[in-house]
């Protein structure tokens, strides 16, 4: 009997689910959405979620789990006992209370080094672990890191993909020694590669979800490097634009580039590198202005082949990781015009030109060219928005036939390890 493999992603709206055959059909699929900010920033809610969402899907596909892998978003950090008790509520990828900690990582580290970002993880555990009401943590870790001990039963592990923004050396596969001047390193996840074995679901947490004993957790990844994925892009040269309430870059390149001061890091992507960073710019400014009708009727009477004639910086607050990194840095919504339609254009361009600026400041740094741009998230179903990204891009703007970063995860769980090399030698 064929087994499923099953994906769970934890994005920044909220919880979704994925089973896949052995031939990726998708054989069932669910989601649980959060309303708010304060709902995605407690780890009382993301327990019950995902147990939630799990116990939704059909009681057949559930039964037939072999194999199952979690995403969740990058640099969204706890700190936990050994019984994974949760000591602090999370501090999320967009926290900015520890961008203080930043400066100490700077000078421990250098100021080229990734960890070094004001969004970091390390910045992160540096925050939590100076509160006085965390009181002897054991573990700092990673929101899918966390969510996948729940479900193994083995806290502690996290992923080449997860813990590079706490610092990680993927290059030497260990946590580097300076580290070890910040944090204890004992309090850190071990590391393992996205895709890795880490064992059968545990016992309690199968019979309560109704998943078979059998069922196969695996190491997983962050939502963005999930949406890449699911698109199944596979040359140099290629590159996923993850279009969410932030706006996401991935460029697969020959060549790993990094430099902190403009937020820039690689991954890990079996023989090449997923280079990229990730803006605070994207669809959430967009929906503090219009509902999703206002959007596709207003899109729909832009025309893309024309400029704006609007200079905007669409930021939620103030606040940006990439192509610059500045914790202060205010968002440019002015001035307002009279038109909501042209209002609309000149929030889409300003999105647009943030994207190109990404991709240019990865070609200057020795990043494989861009050639072809993949959409992913809400925002790919746009038209009008995607031929103003062409046009300033200059490339072909293309949507992912499969986009969601729970197919990514599910596909991660069905393949193991084996899919970063299958997929970066297609």
């Amino acid at each position: 009997m064929a087994q499923y493999a099953l994906g769970l992603d934890f994005g920044t709206g909220g919880l979704r689910a994925m089973a896949l055959a052995p031939t990726e059909e998708i054989e069932a699929a669910e989601r649980i959405d959060l309303a708010n900010q304060h709902e995605n920033s407690s780890a009382t809610i993301w327990q019950e979620s995902i147990f939630e969402v799990i116990a939704k899907l059909p009681q057949g596909v559930r039964k037939r789990l072999g194999s199952l892998a979690i995403d969740g978003t990058s640099a969204t950090v706890l700190a936990c006992d050994a019984e994974l008790k949760p000591l602090h509520p999370p501090l999320l990828y967009n926290d900015a209370r520890a961008s203080a900690e930043a400066e100490r990582i700077r000078q421990t580290a250098g100021p080229e080094h990734t960890a070094a970002s004001a969004s970091s993880g390390l910045a992160k555990v540096l925050w939590l672990q100076a509160q006085p009401n965390v009181e002897a943590p054991r573990f700092f870790l990673n929101q899918a890191d966390w969510l996948t001990g729940l479900l193994s039963g083995r806290p502690g592990l996290s992923d080449y993909h997860n813990a590079l923004k706490m610092g990680f050396d993927v290059e030497a596969k260990r946590w580097p020694d300076w580290i070890g001047q910040l944090t204890k390193l004992e309090h850190l996840p071990q590391v393992v590669a996205p895709g890795s074995d880490i064992g059968l679901i545990d016992r309690a947490q199968g019979r309560r979800l109704g998943i078979h004993g059998d069922c196969l957790i695996r190491a997983g990844t962050t939502d963005s490097i999930a949406a890449f994925l699911a698109t199944g892009v596979s040359r140099p040269g290629e590159a996923v634009t993850s279009l969410g309430t932030t706006l996401v870059l991935k460029l697969l390149s020959e060549k790993r580039v990094e430099a902190a001061r403009y937020g820039v890091y690689s991954h890990w992507f079996g023989h090449h590198w997923l280079a990229g960073g990730a803006s605070n710019a994207g669809g959430g400014v967009l929906r503090q202005f219009f509902d999703e009708a206002a959007l596709a009727a207003l899109s729909a009477e832009i025309d893309p082949r024309a400029d704006s004639g609007l200079d905007y910086y669409p930021l939620t607050k103030p606040g940006e990781r990439f192509p610059i990194d500045d914790p202060a840095l205010p968002p440019r919504l002015e001035p307002r015009p009279a038109s909501a339609r042209q209002f609309l254009h000149g929030l889409l361009e300003g999105l647009a030109r943030i994207e190109a600026q990404g991709y240019a400041r990865l070609a200057e740094l020795g990043a494989t060219p861009l050639s072809r741009v993949v959409s992913a998230g809400g925002g790919a179903g746009n038209s009008t928005y995607s031929r103003i990204r062409e046009r300033l891009l200059r490339v072909p703007v293309t949507r992912a036939e499969q986009h969601e970063a729970a197919f990514g995860s599910a596909r991660l769980a069905l393949h193991g390890t084996r899919l970063f090399h299958l997929q970066s030698q297609a």
